[in-house]
């Protein structure tokens, strides 16, 4: 029998192993993908640290990653729409008969493998000149980011925007809120790094959350009107009260970093007033990496520094250890089978 090298999550645990596995096969109407790239993201250090547990996985373990590329190697019955050899990404999750959203990676085996499993509607061709290790980023560390700004953010051309956290998502917020037209792009990260990355990506300003002249700052930055929309990627409670302080009328925070911590608003008569919402966003809708991935075709949006650094699959615990201590101040680091 033919194995493969997976990295396998044991919940009751928290266990991460590598593991030789069988070589899965399809079955009808899916494909499989010889992995070429998986990105590592913070929900899979969350899912390791058990501040996320699954919710629909059938067994005790699960082979991580949810951000995933490679070539489909073999097809199930009745796959006819792909070849043997394309170059792919794989839709970060998909709706069962249920109504249930199951996340790759999460809820069914992902892509921290030589080998992975899809429905052949979660597939999408990518172009020859897009490199794997971008590609497989664009579900989820671009695309939820993109709904975020798109979608729940509702971002016109000339809205005032901040992002608070230039990391894995912020980095990428930076420029879809560029594309999108916003002015100012106003970032905002503790780490003189990740400020120096923000204003490259194409921020206007980027400033220090500690800074005592914050405020005062983003109002000047906006004309005294505040922010139209603010995003919080970072996950860190006081980033969400920080940016209600500097949002203007009708202004939206949206809140993309998962913290597992209460929301706290600190004037509700001002939220009243003002008409202000807060808003969550999770992953995004498949349309949103179709459309991704034709504007990287197209030259609009560059991924070529996002990825930080490439591991073998092997060193997928290196890997978590690395994005959690955020040594190097990645912003994706990607595993090789």
């Amino acid at each position: 029998m033919t194995e493969m090298l997976a990295a396998r999550l044991h919940i009751p645990t928290r266990e991460l192993r590598m593991e030789r596995l069988p070589v899965p096969e399809p079955g009808p109407g899916q494909v499989r993908i010889a992995v070429r790239a998986a990105g590592v993201c913070l929900s899979d250090a969350h899912l390791y640290d058990g501040t996320l547990t699954p919710l629909w996985l059938s067994d005790d373990s699960v082979t991580l990653g949810h951000e995933v590329a490679g070539v489909v190697d073999a097809l199930g019955a009745g796959v006819d729409a792909w070849t043997v050899g394309q170059r792919v990404l794989l839709q970060y999750a998909e709706t069962d008969l249920h109504g249930k959203l199951l996340t790759r990676g999460i809820d069914y085996d992902g892509g921290y493998a030589e080998y992975a499993l899809a429905s052949a509607h979660t597939v999408v061709p990518i172009p020859d000149a897009l490199p794997f290790e971008q590609a497989c980023i664009v579900p989820d560390a671009v695309s939820t980011p993109w709904a975020a700004v798109s979608t729940t953010g509702a971002v016109r051309p000339g809205d005032a925007a901040g992002v608070w956290g230039v990391g894995g998502l912020g980095a990428h917020g930076v420029q879809l809120l560029r594309l999108a037209g916003a002015a100012p792009v106003i970032a905002v990260d503790p780490l003189a790094a990740a400020r120096e990355r923000a204003v490259a990506l194409g921020a206007d300003v980027a400033l220090d959350p500690a800074d005592p002249a914050f405020r005062d700052t983003v109002m000047d930055l906006t004309d005294g009107l505040g922010l139209d929309a603010a995003f919080d990627f970072a996950g860190v409670p006081p980033v969400r009260e920080q940016a209600m302080t500097v949002l203007g009328k009708g202004g939206r925070l949206v809140v993309v970093g998962i913290a597992a911590q209460p929301i706290t608003i600190p004037n509700d008569a001002g939220l009243c007033y003002f008409g202000q919402s807060v808003l969550g966003q999770f992953g995004s809708a498949p349309e949103d990496v179709h459309r991704l991935v034709k504007l990287i075709k197209r030259g609009r949006l560059d991924l070529s520094a996002s990825v930080s650094d490439v591991l073998p699959l092997s060193e997928a615990q290196t890997a978590l250890d690395r994005l959690v201590s955020k040594k190097g101040d990645p912003v994706r680091l990607v595993l090789r089978p």
